[in-house]
């Protein structure tokens, strides 16, 4: 099975053979939008609510995509079929591109799209985000959203990066972290919520406006769970019935540990495994899902007889 397929400069290639620019502003300052979504059994979960942030994410950091929205779908369906994966990782970015010397004016850049796809990645390891994690409370700050836009997915994640080592050292599998005015905000990469009387909270404010949570949200109505976004303490974690993140490496995943200290009994609670049941169900049954094949078959007969938009860079990489 192979390791994957990125789609960078008009190519598909293997990601060995990826190559960018160390010009490229993306690498020098971290100037990228980006976005990951993901397959099972070769069904897209999302795809379109994935897309729409994107594209908000590309908007707000001004960025100029040179592929359309319909492009950009089909070679994120082509990177799949190429990989090989039918349950596979896919990240799609746009970086600001290279950048003159001679100026610093990031409006005179050429942005750079660049995605790929490989085998369905588990943040923790599968068996973590199945039945629990470990997850460090941080005494690192979330940047304000003064600062930085939370609803922009983007590579300025130092805040993030200190809390995952601070989390680490201390034994923990990841970090939560708290915002400046002192309540939770979301962890490196997933969004938190909490279980209490039965009742699901999630924070609202300073994070990533998560596809998977809006799921999760969509589960709770679909079982009955009251869910809600609001502020939340840090200290209402170690007073809660259950905690688990949402990602879209992951799904729904228990938090069994705050900290070293167990949550409740250290065990996944009953709300949790009844929506994380409810959601691996439904995405084997290709739930929110749009299949591989009828992307990239749809794209070839809206062309007709006519050449396909992307049929020039499907015969540029004919031998890859």
């Amino acid at each position: 099975m192979s390791d994957g397929t990125v789609f960078i400069d008009n190519e598909f290639v293997s990601p060995a053979d990826a190559k960018m620019s160390i010009f490229d502003v993306g690498f020098v300052w971290g100037d990228t939008a980006y976005d990951v979504t993901s397959t099972w059994n070769n069904w897209f979960f999302m795809l379109e609510e994935h897309l729409d942030r994107f594209q908000k994410s590309v908007d707000r950091f001004q960025l100029k995509s040179p592929y359309s929205r319909d492009e950009i779908r089909e070679i994120c369906a082509e990177c799949v079929q190429r990989s090989g994966h039918s349950n596979a990782y896919v990240k799609l970015q746009m970086s600001r591109g290279v950048l003159s010397s001679r100026t610093v004016d990031p409006r005179l850049t050429d942005s750079k799209f660049v995605a790929y796809a490989i085998p369905y990645v588990w943040i923790w390891g599968e068996d973590k985000c199945r039945n629990g994690a470990n997850l460090y409370l941080s005494s690192f700050e979330r940047v304000s959203s003064k600062a930085v836009d939370q609803r922009i997915k983007n590579y300025n994640r130092a805040d993030l990066v200190q809390a995952r080592f601070q989390a680490l050292d201390e034994g923990c599998d990841d970090s939560i972290l708290c915002g400046p005015d002192g309540y939770l905000t979301e962890g490196s990469g997933y969004n938190i919520m909490l279980v209490k009387d039965g009742k699901v909270a999630s924070p609202d404010h300073n994070v990533l406006e998560g596809v998977t949570r809006s799921v999760v949200s969509e589960l709770c109505t679909l079982e009955g769970i009251v869910f809600e976004l609001r502020k939340i303490h840090p200290d209402e974690l170690s007073n809660a019935d259950e905690v688990f993140a949402s990602t879209t490496a992951g799904g729904i995943m228990p938090v069994t540990r705050i900290s070293n200290q167990p949550v409740a009994n250290g065990q996944a609670g009953p709300v949790t495994r009844q929506l994380q049941t409810r959601y691996w169900e439904n995405r084997e049954q290709g739930w929110h899902g749009t299949r591989i094949d009828e992307i990239l078959e749809s794209s070839v007969h809206k062309a007709g007889p006519a050449k396909h938009p992307r049929q020039s860079i499907i015969e540029s990489v004919a031998g890859h």
